[in-house]
C-alpha cells in the first residue's frame, strides 16, 4: 500500500482541449431509461465488512449484474452507440475496439442493438470462453498481440485501413468525443448511488485502470457532495497510470509486471479521466497483488463473489483505512464493478 495525496491540488499539464469529465446525469438516464433491461443496481450494506475496516458504515454500489452483461461497462460503450442510434448514425456502422474483458462486452451489445457491427480486437492470453462470449453476441473476434497494448494497437490501425469507427474507453491526444460520452454514460450509476445512500458518504473509494469510471463518479460526486467526502482513487502497484501522472505532473506511461487486478492493469491514464481526478481526488492509493486478492475474499465472505478488479475499491479501504485516519464515524461508499464471469 503506498499513499500519493492530492491536496492542496498538484498542478498536472493536461492540454487545454482536453474536456473535463461530464457531470449531465440526467441526459444519460434519460437514454438508458429506454434500454429494455434497464434497471437500477443494489446499494448494499455491508456492516460485515466495515466492523473489518474498521469504520462505521460501509455502503457496496453492486454492479455486477448491470443491464445482464456482468459489470458497470454496460453503461460505456453501449450508451455511446445508443446516442449514436438516436443521431441516426449507429445502423450499418462498424465499431471497431480492444478488450480484455467487459468493455468489448458492452461494444457488441450495444452494436448487436442498434443494427451496427463490432469487431473487438483481443490479446492471445485472453481466455478462449471470453471470445466464445463476445462471437455469442455477435461480434467478430480478432487475437492481436500478447498484451493489451498489441489489440489496441491492431484496433486503431483497422479502424485507419477498414474505415472502421474507433471506441475506445481511454482518451488520448486528438481523441476525446467517444471516451467522454463513454464516461457520460457511467454517471448513470453514480447518480443512482447519490439518490441511494441514507446519509451523504465521508469517503469514496474508486478503482481506476484508465480513469473512466474513477473520474465519471469523482465528478458528479464532487457536483452532489463538496468538499464533504474525501474521493480515494484505488489501483495496482503493478500499473500507477494516475497516481505515476499526478505525481509526476504530466501523464506518463508507467512499467510493471502483469497484474492479477487484469481489467486495472492500464499502464497509461485517459486524458479525460486524469484532468477530473487531478481536480476531483484527494488520495491516490496504490495496493499489492495480495491486498487485491483480499478485497476480493472479503466480498465472497459477504455473498459479494466478484475478482480483485471489481473489488479493488473495498480492498482500498481495508489496506489503507488505518493508515487514512478513516475511523468509526466514516459513511464509506464503495463500487463492486464487476461480477466473477
Amino acid at each position: 500500500m503506498d499513499l500519493l495525496h492530492n491536496s492542496p491540488r498538484r498542478n498536472v499539464e493536461i492540454l487545454p482541449e482536453v474536456p473535463a469529465p461530464s457531470i449531465d446525469a440526467a441526459r444519460a438516464a434519460l437514454l438508458v431509461a429506454q434500454c429494455p433491461v434497464a434497471a437500477t443496481t443494489p446499494l448494499v450494506d455491508a456492516p460485515v465488512l466495515a466492523a473489518q475496516a474498521g469504520v462505521g458504515q460501509l455502503h457496496i454500489k453492486d454492479e455486477r449484474n448491470r443491464m445482464g452483461l456482468g459489470s458497470f461497462k454496460a453503461l460505456g460503450a453501449a450508451y455511446v452507440i445508443a446516442c449514436d442510434a438516436s443521431d441516426g448514425v449507429a445502423k450499418g456502422c462498424t465499431y471497431v475496439t480492444a478488450s480484455a474483458g467487459n468493455h468489448g462486452m458492452s461494444v457488441a451489445a450495444g452494436a448487436a442493438a442498434f443494427g451496427a457491427r463490432a469487431v473487438v480486437y483481443i490479446a492471445e492470453t485472453v481466455p478462449e470462453a471470453f471470445a466464445a462470449r463476445l462471437r455469442d453476441i455477435g461480434a467478430e473476434v480478432r487475437r492481436e498481440g500478447a498484451i493489451y497494448e498489441d489489440s489496441m494497437a491492431a484496433a486503431m490501425a483497422a479502424a485507419e485501413t477498414e474505415g472502421f469507427a474507433l471506441l475506445s474507453d481511454s482518451s488520448w491526444q486528438g481523441y476525446y468525443d467517444r471516451p467522454h460520452r463513454l464516461m457520460e454514460g457511467y454517471l448513470v450509476l453514480m447518480d443512482e448511488a447519490i439518490r441511494q445512500m441514507p446519509q451523504p458518504p465521508t469517503h469514496l473509494f474508486l478503482q481506476a485502470g484508465v480513469g473512466g469510471l474513477a473520474g465519471a463518479c469523482a465528478a458528479l460526486a464532487r457536483k452532489a457532495w463538496g468538499n464533504a467526502v474525501q474521493i480515494i482513487v484505488v489501483e495496482p502497484d503493478a500499473a500507477p497510470a494516475l497516481y505515476g501522472s499526478v505525481a509526476a505532473g504530466r501523464a506518463v506511461t508507467s512499467t510493471g509486471p502483469v497484474s492479477a487486478m487484469g481489467r486495472l492493469d492500464c499502464k497509461a491514464p485517459s486524458l479525460i479521466a486524469l484532468k477530473g481526478l487531478a481536480r476531483d481526488a484527494d488520495i491516490f492509493a496504490l495496493i499489492s497483488e495480495e491486498e487485491g486478492a483480499a478485497g476480493a475474499a472479503a466480498c465472497d465472505t459477504i455473498g459479494l463473489p466478484s475478482t480483485p478488479s471489481g473489488a479493488a475499491g473495498v480492498a482500498g479501504l481495508l489496506a489503507c483505512a488505518q493508515a487514512l485516519g478513516v475511523g468509526g464515524d466514516a459513511r464509506v461508499l464503495c463500487i463492486l464493478s464487476e461480477g466473477q464471469g
